[in-house]
């Protein structure tokens, strides 16, 4: 993969996107639906994910290439839910523990979630305290052996119900810290199974195999050895991981505008209205066209972004940046493939229904759009 070019990395026939397009059509496509009814993936099914090698592709390095191909596919699988549980099992919250983690913890949770014996969850946001982390209440406070007894909520935390651990962050220190900074905080592996933790399903209007829940913990005991890397670095871990946290939801975006501008593509050719196809029309020709030349911009920024990570350069600006684009862009690939689709890309149990409710948390989770735009002015030389 290092000496891919970037044409070569886009293009279908590489060996590593037929390679997962294989894997997913085996391991995801025959059971997503199944899983959108149970609302979240099953034991069964992330054995199976493991099984097949989903799990092993680098989050760093060179190889991280192998796995901007896999995000981007499993965004055009067409069923967010799964992406994002995926996403968040074996990128996101794996990342914390690939960058961060000291060797003991990663022998102890990595190996688990590389073979899908233990899902990861990642517990950062609260109810009051989502795109603004400073205003989170959660505490961890000392036990007197090393480890700590922690207390909060925690909301909207993907593959809440069915998670082995939970990457929590909470404040550990309280002397000395503003109210509302993230100074004094830190982040802790909680065992899913440890006493005092209770989840409870948060339904949402699309993600419904993401198994989003709210995290409820009260005093929980989390032993020594527990807490990642340095309390007084964690500010420093959060702006690195979501950097990351956004290329990654960016990669899976543009494989969800892709799918939604196949299935529109697709219908306006076939589909006929007053004698000719649906596609006649100048204006969904336009539109199509409009989608196309954007998806070709954003794909292409996107891979060339997972370079610059993959190189170790990733920045605020090029991670929010594509977050912002690509997301935006699925939303706006979903509306035109329910607008002509008509009715029967309303009903509710429609890919074209799923598409649509599905894009529209891409635009809210890994920071808000409008978050994403103050950083990308932020980190702009208007020159």
């Amino acid at each position: 993969m290092k000496n891919d070019s970037l044409p070569a990395l886009l293009a279908a026939s590489h060996p590593v996107r037929s390679w997962v397009r294989a894997a997913l059509e085996q391991t995801v496509l025959p059971h997503a639906d199944e899983w959108e009814r149970a609302r979240g993936i099953p034991p069964g099914g992330w054995r199976e994910l493991a099984a097949a090698g989903l799990f092993g592709l680098p989050s760093a390095g060179a190889g991280f290439m192998e796995s901007a191909i896999l995000l981007e596919e499993l965004g055009r699988t067409g069923y967010a839910g799964v992406r994002a549980a995926v996403a968040v099992h074996t990128y996101m919250t794996a990342f914390y523990l690939d960058r961060f983690g000291s060797p003991h913890q990663q022998a102890a949770y990595l190996p688990d979630v590389r073979e899908g014996r233990r899902v990861a969850a990642l517990a950062l946001s609260e109810p009051e305290a989502g795109t603004d982390l400073n205003g989170i209440t959660t505490r961890a406070e000392p036990d007197g052996a090393g480890g700590y007894r922690v207390s909060g909520r925690k909301a909207h935390v993907t593959n809440g119900s069915r998670a082995g651990f939970f990457l929590c962050l909470a404040r550990v220190r309280t002397a000395g810290s503003r109210p509302r900074s993230l100074a004094g905080c830190g982040l802790l592996l909680v065992d899913a199974d440890a006493p005092g933790v209770t989840t409870t399903a948060e339904p949402m209007v699309g993600w419904r195999a993401a198994d989003v829940c709210e995290v409820t913990l009260d005093s929980v005991p989390v032993p020594a050895g527990r807490l990642l890397g340095k309390a007084g670095h964690t500010l420093s871990y959060l702006m690195t991981a979501l950097d990351f946290e956004r290329l990654v939801a960016g990669l899976l975006a543009i494989g969800g505008a892709s799918r939604s501008l196949a299935l529109t593509g697709s219908f306006a050719r076939g589909h006929h209205v007053n004698g000719a196809p649906l596609a006649a029309n100048q204006a969904v020709r336009h539109t199509l066209a409009d989608l196309a030349a954007e998806l070709d911009l954003v794909r292409t920024y996107g891979y060339s972004a997972a370079m610059r990570h993959a190189e170790g350069r990733l920045d605020t600006g090029t991670a929010s940046t594509l977050k912002l684009r690509a997301t935006e862009l699925a939303v706006s690939a979903a509306r035109a493939c329910t607008q002509y689709h008509g009715a029967r890309g309303y009903r509710e149990d429609s890919e074209i229904a799923r598409v649509h409710r599905d894009a529209a948390a891409g635009t809210i989770t890994a920071g808000a759009s409008e978050l994403m735009r103050d950083l990308i002015f932020e980190t702009t030389e208007f020159t």
